[in-house]
C-alpha cells in the first residue's frame, strides 16, 4: 500500500477521533445517574424544606435550589432569562361555622355538608333558593346526554351525583363504563353547573363513586384553599361549591316527599329529565380573603431552527407543608409526591442537555416545576393560559407526579385509553425497554384528570401523566399518601425511577427531532381545542 496513503489515513484518523474527543459527549454522561437522583430526593424531602408549601420559606428554598441546579445544568431561565414565573393568587377560607338551612332541616358545615368558592367575595348569600336534582348535572353531546335538558337553573341550587352513568351501571356501552371520564369528576359538575348559571351546587358524597371517604372532602374543603385571579375577580365561576354527605342527601329527599334511591335509577337513563324538588336553600358564606404571590420555575433548553415549538416536562414542587398540631409541628416532607418528579425533571434537563451537546434538538425543550398543585392545579393553570409560551406552539407535555422507588418492574403505567397520540409514543419507548403497557388498575378514580398534565389537556395539549403512587409499594397510599410518612429513605433501590426518567428522555428526544404533532384520537373538547389552534 502506497506509504503517502498510509500516512493520510493515519492523520484523517486522528483529526476524526480528536474531533470526536472535543465534540462528543461520552455516553456515561447520557445515562441516569440515581447518585444525582438520591441527592436531589434528600435535599428536596429534608426537615430543612419544610414541606415545601407554598408562600412559606420552604417555597424560597425549593425554587432556588431549583433555579441553581439548572444554571449548573447550563440552562437558561424562560421568563426574561430568569427561572420564576409569578403565579398571584388569592387565599380563600371559609368561614366553618356555617349553616345550610333547607325547609325544617338544618345541615352543619364540614359534618354534613361543606361549601366554598372561587369567587373573589367576601359574603355571598343563598336566600330561598329553588333546588333541582339534575342527576348526574352531564351535558354532553358526543354522549347524546344532557342533564340540563328542559330545565332552567338560574339563580337555583342543582344537587348532583358525583362520577357519571359508566361507573354506576358498569356498562362499558355507557360513556366509558368503569373508567371515569371527566364528566364525573368533580371539578366539571362545577363548571358546567356555572355555565348554566346555577348559584350552588351540591354534589352527593358516596365513596366507592368519589373513589374517597367523606374525611376527604371535608379536609380538603373545609380549610383554607388558593385560586388564580382573573380581570372580573372570578366572577364567572360558580358562586358556592359544595358537597353534601349521603345521610344528609337521604334527609333532604324525604323532606322532598321523594324516594333517592329511585332518583338515582333515574339518573342512569339517558331520558333522564331533572327533578325540582319543591324546597329552598338559605346559607351565607363568608369567606376571608387574602392576596400572595407564589412561583412556577421554568428552565429553557433552546431549539434550533424549530425553537418557536416546544416540549414541556414538567412536575409539581409543592406539597402540604408543616401543620401545627396539638402534639407540635408535623411537616409533610412529600418524598414520593413529589420531590421524586421534581428530582427527576433536574435529572432529565442534565441528560438532554448533554444530548443537545451531541447533536442539538431543532425544537426547544421547556422543564416546569409547577407551585401549589396540591391545591387545585394553580401553577400549571396559569402556565397553560399561554401567557408566556402559547399553547399553540407546545407539542405535548409530559407530567411527573410520584415515581416508582423501589426496584424496576416490567411495565409502565398509562393512564386514560385512546386519549392521544401520546400513549403510542409510550408503547413504542417502553418496547425498547423491554416492557410493556399496562392500563391504569383504578380508571374509576379518574386519575387523568387530577394533576398538573390536565391543565394543559383542556388547552388542547397532547400529555402523558407518569405516576406510579402505591403501585409497588401496597403501603404507600393507607399510611403514607398526602400523610408525614411520607419520607426519603437512602435504601431506595430507584430502579423504577431509572427506568422512567430513561423512558422520559426517549420520547423527548424524539419529539424535539421530529416533525410531528401528535394529535387526540378520541372526540373530546380537548381534541375541539387542539384543531382550533393547529389550523
Amino acid at each position: 500500500m502506497n506509504k503517502i496513503y498510509i500516512r493520510l489515513t493515519f492523520i484523517a484518523s486522528a483529526l476524526f477521533i480528536s474531533a470526536c474527543g472535543k465534540n462528543t459527549v461520552p455516553q456515561h454522561e447520557q445515562s441516569v445517574s440515581l447518585d444525582n437522583v438520591h441527592q436531589h430526593i434528600k435535599v428536596l424531602a429534608s426537615d430543612k424544606f419544610a414541606g415545601r408549601g407554598p408562600l412559606t420559606e420552604g417555597e424560597s428554598l425549593t425554587i432556588n435550589y431549583l433555579a441553581d441546579e439548572y444554571k449548573k445544568i447550563g440552562l437558561v431561565g424562560a421568563v426574561d432569562g430568569e427561572f420564576f414565573q409569578p403565579v398571584p393568587m388569592a387565599k380563600l377560607t371559609p368561614n366553618p361555622d356555617m349553616v345550610l338551612k333547607i325547609g325544617k332541616l338544618e345541615f352543619q358545615a364540614g359534618k354534613d355538608f361543606t361549601a366554598r368558592t372561587e369567587q373573589i367575595n367576601q359574603t355571598i348569600d343563598l336566600v330561598e333558593s329553588d333546588i333541582v336534582f339534575v342527576g348526574y348535572g352531564i351535558n354532553a353531546p358526543e354522549y347524546q346526554w344532557n342533564d340540563y335538558q328542559d330545565i332552567d337553573v338560574t339563580g337555583k341550587t342543582v344537587i348532583v351525583l358525583v362520577n357519571d352513568p359508566g361507573f354506576a351501571t358498569q356498562d362499558d356501552a355507557l360513556f366509558t363504563g368503569n373508567a371515569m371520564t371527566y364528566y364525573g369528576r368533580w371539578t366539571y359538575k362545577y363548571e358546567e353547573a356555572a355555565r348554566q348559571g346555577a348559584k350552588a351546587v351540591l354534589i352527593v358524597h358516596e365513596t366507592a363513586p368519589a373513589a374517597y371517604p367523606w374525611g376527604v372532602v371535608e379536609s380538603s374543603n373545609t380549610g383554607s384553599k388558593y385560586t388564580l385571579i382573573d380581570e372580573e375577580n372570578n366572577r364567572s365561576k360558580l358562586p358556592i361549591m359544595g358537597w353534601i354527605q349521603y345521610e344528609a342527601t337521604k334527609k333532604l329527599m324525604t323532606a322532598a316527599g321523594l324516594d333517592y334511591a329511585d332518583l338515582k335509577k333515574q339518573a342512569l337513563m339517558p331520558s333522564f329529565k331533572a327533578t325540582p324538588l319543591n324546597l329552598t336553600a338559605n346559607l351565607q358564606l363568608k369567606t376571608s380573603i387574602e392576596h400572595a404571590e407564589s412561583n412556577n420555575v421554568v428552565a429553557l433548553l433552546e431549539g434550533t431552527s424549530r425553537a418557536d415549538e416546544y416540549i414541556v416536562v414538567s412536575a409539581h414542587w409543592d406539597h402540604f407543608g408543616t401543620k401545627q398540631t396539638a402534639t407540635g409541628p408535623k411537616i409533610y416532607n412529600g418524598a414520593v409526591d413529589n420531590a421524586t418528579g421534581t428530582a427527576a425533571t433536574i435529572e432529565i434537563a442534565r441528560i438532554l442537555k448533554k444530548q443537545h451537546q451531541d447533536k442539538p434538538f431543532e425544537r426547544s425543550i421547556l422543564f416546569v416545576n409547577f407551585t401549589a398543585e396540591e391545591t387545585g392545579l394553580i401553577g400549571s393553570e396559569l402556565f397553560a393560559r399561554g401567557d408566556l409560551i402559547p399553547t399553540k406552539n407546545m407539542v405535548a407535555l409530559l407530567n411527573i407526579d410520584g415515581m416508582n422507588v423501589l426496584d424496576a418492574v416490567d411495565y409502565t403505567l398509562q393512564y386514560g385509553k385512546d386519549m392521544s397520540e401520546m400513549e403510542d409514543y409510550l408503547v413504542k419507548a417502553a418496547a425498547k425497554q423491554q416492557r410493556h403497557v399496562k392500563l391504569d388498575p383504578r380508571p374509576q378514580n379518574g386519575l387523568f384528570f387530577r394533576s398538573d398534565h390536565f391543565s394543559f389537556a383542556k388547552q388542547g395539549v397532547p400529555s402523558l401523566l407518569f405516576m406510579s403512587l402505591g403501585d409497588t409499594d401496597p403501603d404507600y397510599i393507607t399510611h403514607k399518601y398526602h400523610k408525614e410518612q411520607d419520607d426519603y429513605s437512602n435504601t431506595w433501590s430507584l430502579g423504577g425511577v431509572e427506568q422512567d426518567i430513561s423512558l422520559i428522555v426517549d420520547i423527548t428526544s424524539e419529539l424535539a427531532t421530529n416533525e410531528d404533532w401528535p394529535k387526540w384520537k378520541a372526540e373530546s373538547d380537548f381534541k375541539k381545542r387542539r384543531l382550533q389552534d393547529r389550523k
